[in-house]
């Protein structure tokens, strides 16, 4: 009996011992797979399929889905083991590495300048391969970062503004551009990488994150957004793009003044010269209007009526000459020069 009771014992002890360390909690922000011997639970013969990666990609990052323990209570044999990882959104400094401490992440642009960029990364674990990210990759936020990096030094020294390559393309300077043009062609004369940079942070941004779409089936991270927030140069490059750019906003306040000026001097010139037709018409308007009296009197009276006029007028005229020339000639029937106090024609 004792022997009985002894073993029944070391059962009970062993049940209570096992069954205490079978159950595991997943908090709600958490998401667990079981391990057996070695190897996590599977979904059959299912892998992850990522459009974003090619054929060789494809082939390289082949990673099987697991089945996923969400919130709650759960149980597992003594050889199984539960990995449990936390899937909220975290943030990052863009400089975080285990290896080294910085402040900055360095970078060289196309102009040869070495700049310092600064930023975060809000990141989490990707549930569709949480294969790569536990046991596929060793530290894959090492991994991600990077590659992040070395995505991010490419692209700042390759990076060309848009608006500026257009104007180099000529499809901006071409149609009724005017005094656009001369606009832009001054913002193209700047060529500094660094003011690209600055003014197309957004777009640096968007570059980014379409770039790290893939971390998700390559390394089980899922990038959130990629915000680059800071880029600065030395300081002795800084003072020198401080001084180009004042350069350049004293360029353009002179650009604006002539500009107005000369739009100023235009319009007064358009101004004069339709003073100058209207002047011009007023004076002959009484011309045209006496030429059709004359026309019209000839027409309904003739020529004896058309002579009696021009005589009937040359009388107000004729009494304040003093002299009176009349001439004649086989060719014609007179002519007389009048000279007095007043001259007529």
């Amino acid at each position: 009996m004792a022997l009985v009771a002894f073993v029944a014992g070391v059962l009970v002890y062993f049940g209570v011992a096992v069954l205490s360390r079978a159950w595991f909690t997943v908090k709600p922000n958490e998401r667990a797979v079981l391990v057996s011997l070695g190897r996590a639970q599977r979904l059959g013969d299912q892998f992850v399929d990522d459009p974003s990666l090619n054929d060789d990609e494809r082939k390289r990052y082949r990673y099987p889905l697991l089945r996923i323990l969400g919130p709650g209570w759960h149980f597992k044999w003594p050889w199984q083991k539960p990995v449990i990882e936390d899937i909220a959104t975290r943030s990052i400094d863009i400089t975080w590495d285990p290896t080294k401490s910085q402040s900055t992440i360095e970078a060289v642009t196309k102009d040869n300048l070495t700049t310092g960029i600064d930023g975060q990364l809000r990141w989490r674990v990707a549930q569709s391969n949480f294969y790569a990210y536990c046991f596929g990759v060793d530290s894959p936020l090492e991994h991600v970062m990077g590659y992040f990096v070395s995505v991010l030094r490419e692209r700042v020294a390759n990076f060309v503004d848009p608006k500026g390559q257009s104007l180099v393309d000529g499809a901006e300077l071409s149609g009724e551009a005017g005094g656009g043009a001369t606009e832009l062609s001054a913002e193209l004369s700047e060529g500094v990488s660094i003011n690209d940079l600055r003014k197309n942070l957004p777009l640096l941004n968007d570059y980014m994150e379409q770039q790290c779409r893939a971390t998700g089936a390559r390394y089980g991270i899922e990038l959130d957004a990629a915000l680059i927030t800071q880029i600065d140069p030395p300081p002795a490059v800084d003072r020198a793009l401080s001084a180009i750019n004042s350069t350049r906003n004293q360029v353009a306040a002179d650009i604006s003044t002539a500009r107005a000026d000369a739009e100023q001097q235009i319009t007064m010139s358009k101004r004069a010269v339709e003073i100058a037709q209207n002047n011009a018409q007023a004076e002959v308007a009484p011309l045209k209007e006496l030429a059709d009296t004359l026309s019209g009197i000839k027409v309904q009276g003739g020529a004896q009526a058309l002579g009696a006029y021009i005589r009937n007028m040359r009388i107000p005229l004729l009494g304040n000459a003093r002299r009176i020339v009349q001439m004649t000639s086989t060719r014609s029937a007179g002519a007389a020069t009048v000279e007095g106090g007043r001259h007529a024609q």
